[in-house]
C-alpha cells in the first residue's frame, strides 16, 4: 500500500536527490526551493538529507498548503519555511486551476493522486491523456517574482531548485531575473498538457541560454524530468571529462529523440 509516510521515509534517494548529494556536501549549509510543492513531501526528504539546508516551499493552492503544514509538524523538521505563493513572472494576482479525482481501484493510502496537476495554465491535453483528472475549481492566488522574494529576504543564489509548476516552469524562471540559480531539477513536456506552455525545445534553449547543462534526461513522449547543471559547477565538481562526456550524451540522445 502506497502512503505518505512510505514516500518520505523510503531510503533510497530519488534521481535528483543523487545528482544533488554529489554537488553538494551534506553537512554544509544550502539554499533549496521546492517550487510547487503540492503536500510538501519532497521538501521533508530534502530536509532530512541536507540536515543543516535552508528549504524554501512554495504552495498556492490552500488546502495543500494546510497539508505542508501539517506534514511539517508531523514529521518534525525545522529547516522548511512554507510560503502560500505562486511563484510567476509578475507581482499581484492570478486565476489558477485546480486539479482533483477520485482515482478508483488504487492502493494508495493517504496519497492524493488528483491534486497534483493544479496549474496557473488552463489545462489542454492532460485532460484527454488522463481522463480522471478534472479541474472543477478556479481559485485566484497571490503571485510573485522569485526575484522580488529573494531581494526582500536578502537571498542571494540558489543551490537547488526543484520546480515542478505544470507547464509554468519558465514563467516562474522569467521572474527570477539574474538571479543565480546553481541547479535544477524540473518538469518538461513534448505536448502542450496545459495551453500555452513551453515545451521541450524552448525550455532547453532557455536553460542553455542561462548558462546550464542538461546531464539528465527522462522526457518521454509526453512528458518527464531533466536535471540541469550550471557550467562552471558542474566542471569543479565532476571534472571537465565528464562535462565533456555529457555533453556527447545529450547531444547523441536529443538526435534520437
Amino acid at each position: 500500500m502506497f502512503s505518505r509516510n512510505e514516500y518520505i521515509n523510503d531510503p533510497v534517494l530519488q534521481t535528483q536527490e543523487k545528482q544533488v548529494q554529489e554537488l553538494f556536501e551534506n553537512d554544509k549549509p544550502i539554499v533549496i526551493f521546492d517550487i510547487g510543492a503540492c503536500e510538501g513531501e519532497s521538501s521533508i526528504r530534502y530536509s532530512r538529507i541536507f540536515q543543516v539546508s535552508s528549504i524554501y516551499t512554495f504552495e498556492p493552492i490552500p488546502a495543500n498548503f494546510q497539508r505542508i503544514e501539517e506534514n511539517i509538524k508531523h514529521f518534525q523538521t525545522t529547516q522548511i519555511h512554507p510560503f502560500q505563493l505562486c511563484l510567476s513572472d509578475t507581482n499581484g494576482e492570478a486565476d489558477f486551476y485546480v486539479s482533483s479525482a477520485e482515482v478508483k481501484n488504487t492502493q494508495a493510502k493517504d496519497w492524493d493522486y488528483g491534486n497534483k496537476s493544479s496549474s496557473l495554465l488552463a489545462p489542454e491535453k492532460t485532460l484527454d491523456l488522463y481522463n480522471w483528472l478534472e479541474f472543477k475549481e478556479k481559485v485566484t492566488v497571490k503571485t510573485q517574482t522569485l526575484e522580488h522574494f529573494c531581494q526582500v529576504r536578502q537571498i542571494f543564489s540558489i543551490d537547488f531548485v526543484h520546480l515542478d509548476v505544470q507547464g509554468a516552469e519558465l514563467l516562474v524562471l522569467a521572474g527570477a531575473g539574474n538571479l543565480p540559480i546553481q541547479s535544477m531539477w524540473l518538469e518538461v513536456e513534448r505536448v502542450a498538457l496545459y495551453k500555452n506552455q513551453p515545451l521541450k525545445k524552448e525550455t532547453e534553449h532557455f536553460m542553455q541560454a542561462k548558462g546550464f547543462i542538461k546531464i539528465i534526461d527522462t522526457v518521454n513522449h509526453i512528458s518527464g524530468d531533466q536535471f540541469w547543471v550550471q557550467k562552471n559547477l558542474l566542471i569543479n565538481k565532476k571534472g571537465a571529462d565528464f562535462y565533456k562526456k555529457i555533453q556527447y550524451q545529450m547531444a547523441v540522445r536529443d538526435l534520437k529523440n
